[in-house]
């Protein structure tokens, strides 16, 4: 027995030693490896069974529920198909988005089988997200028949659904995170965030599916408006997180670029990844370093690409007051004839390098565009009209060092960009906006993205942005996206917050000031407090405050819930605040 105990006892002591090394071994904390959406994932526990003896309509409301879990490969709602279905239905990539509240109704035509029902589906549509992953704003009402089959355990369940996945507002917002990728404008002298939605979970996974959008390209909307160095890219092996915590991108097909195009890859890519991921970049090419001698990569360690799309903080901004044009730091008129009232100005525009004016005359009866340099004589055009819009400047082309083409809206319906000639004159151009007609015919104001890829727009009281799409011979406006068109019925002006999101005031007095970013999917009012409608006028600029024109003067706000302040130097009644650009 003494024997018999020792022995025990050894092998116990034994076992208790291999805990304890083998515990030594092991991290306190683990770095989970970051997968790409084509990857394999950690399998995910399994999903419970749909209540029991839920009716048909049930059985559609969770399905629409379930619809917003797309991992793997919507496990979820498949629980809620009849068995044939669950094997063989193939979701289309992109869903539809519907207000929170929607209907299930028993179709007025029943098949004549007991076990067969057919439900209406009803509900409006807010948007899309497209197979791109970028959100397309949509607004009208739908209805959509699902088909339903008793099976033998008495369950009802849906046969042959529809590809088209239809999920709420709230879910999708619960479920898809937004990523700007970044791309190149034309002349590649400013990135360009594009807008798209990736699935939230598993959150590890989130830097794979962002370089996967990356390496897909641009989104539908910003095809031809912008340029791609990972043109040519391909990842190697997935997306992952190396043992020091570095987030390895592994890229193959991009290694005979040049250095200079390899710098860039680098600022798309953790530009890019800086949402989803704080870790540093280990970037690669074929295994090797993608630029010599430099492995890793910070967002801190890239150079500015907003220098030419971003207004610089010497310059304070304008104002018309008074047919003159004054500066919004001090309210004193600026230097030369815009300034001393030589011409009775309307309204004008800042080159974003602050070195060239664009001024809107009345005279004669008739208004007239004026551009030249800054604090100089400024040329008139042979461009005219009973109407002129806000002109609005392209941003400066790579080593010109100044901005050499500008656009307005003549009479409401031609959509026309003035470009400096060889000779240093300056002629028309007319812009293919036959897209933005569609929408509705008068154009009524008109802001270039400071990126020049982009154009926000007011076209019959709605807001309007469009992508500007440029060949050799010709300049056109494409994709016409109206942006909140049930809430915002009658814009009056519009301006670039940043370079995705916009300011817009309308002509209502309960939402007077609104903040929406370009793809249109989410409205944020500013505070009423102070402000007295109806505005007549708005200015934005990335990391100024919003400037807004009422009846009493000028007003500021930097956020949206922040009440608007007098500015330093308001001046009642026709005051039009602009930033450059």
């Amino acid at each position: 027995m003494r024997k018999r105990l020792r022995a025990v006892g050894a092998l116990l002591t034994c076992l208790l030693l291999l805990v304890v090394s083998g515990c030594a071994t092991v991290p306190e904390e683990s770095q989970a490896r970051v997968i790409s959406s084509g990857g394999m994932a950690t399998p995910a526990p399994p999903n419970p069974e749909p209540d029991k003896d839920l009716d048909a309509l049930g059985v559609v409301r969770e399905f629409v529920s379930a619809s917003a879990q797309p991992n793997n490969d919507h496990n979820r709602a498949r629980l809620f198909l009849d068995p044939p279905s669950r094997s063989t239905w193939r979701p289309d990539r992109g869903l539809t988005v519907m207000e929170e509240k929607f209907d299930t109704v028993y179709s007025p035509s029943q098949p004549e089988d007991p076990n067969r029902r057919v439900v209406l589906l009803r509900g409006t549509n807010v948007g899309k997200l497209g197979p791109d992953s970028a959100f397309i704003p949509l607004r009208d009402s739908f209805e959509r028949p699902v088909q339903l089959a008793r099976q033998p355990d008495g369950q009802w369940r849906i046969v042959s659904p529809a590809n088209d996945i239809v999920i709420t507002e709230p879910d999708f917002t619960r479920n898809y995170f937004r990523v700007p990728v970044y791309f190149f404008a034309t002349d590649r002298n400013s990135l360009v965030p594009d807008l798209r939605y990736v699935v939230q979970k598993p959150q590890s996974g989130l830097p794979g599916r962002v370089i996967d959008l990356l390496l897909a390209g641009p989104s539908d909307f910003l095809d031809g408006a912008v340029n791609n160095p990972l043109g040519q890219a391909s990842i190697d092996q997935n997306v992952s997180n190396a043992a020091d915590g570095a987030v390895v991108v592994p890229l193959t097909g991009v290694s005979e670029q040049s250095e200079e195009l390899k710098r860039l890859i680098v600022a798309q890519v953790v530009l890019s990844l800086q949402s989803v991921t704080s870790s540093r970049i280990r970037l690669l090419s074929d295994g090797a370093p993608l630029v010599p001698g430099r492995e890793e990569w910070r967002a801190s360690d890239l150079p500015s690409y907003e220098t030419s799309s971003s207004p610089s903080s010497d310059l304070p901004g304008l104002m018309i007051s008074g047919g003159r044009v004054r500066s919004l730091n001090d309210g004193a008129p600026v230097p030369g004839p815009a300034g001393s009232r030589a011409y009775d100005v309307v309204t004008a525009a800042q080159s974003v390098d602050g070195k060239q004016l664009a001024v809107i005359e009345r005279q004669d009866g008739r208004l007239w565009l004026r551009v030249g340099e800054f604090g100089s004589e400024l040329a008139r055009t042979e461009l005219n009209g009973d109407r002129l819009s806000r002109p609005t400047w392209r941003p400066a082309l790579t080593g010109t060092g100044e901005g050499g083409e500008l656009w307005t809206v003549v009479d409401g319906s031609q959509v026309v960009r003035v470009l400096r000639t060889a000779q240093g004159t300056w002629a028309s151009q007319v812009v293919n906006a036959d897209s933005v007609r569609s929408v509705g015919p008068d154009i009524s104001a008109i802001r270039l993205s400071r990126d020049g890829t982009r154009a926000a727009m007011v076209v019959t009281g709605r807001l309007v942005v469009v992508s500007v799409v440029r060949t050799a011979d010709s300049v056109s406006l494409r994709s016409p996206r109206v942006l909140q068109e049930t809430r915002l019925s009658d814009v009056t002006d519009v301006d670039w917050a940043n370079q995705d999101s916009l300011v817009a005031i309308t002509g209502s007095t309960a939402l007077p000031v609104v903040r929406v970013p370009v793809d249109g999917l989410r409205l944020d009012q500013f505070n009423l407090s102070n402000l007295t409608p109806p505005l007549h006028a708005i200015t934005a600029a990335p990391s100024r405050p919003v400037v807004v024109a009422d009846r009493e003067g000028l007003w500021t706000a930097s956020e949206v819930g922040e009440v608007w302040t007098p500015h330093d130097h308001s001046l009642p009644l026709d005051t039009i605040p602009f930033y450059p650009g």
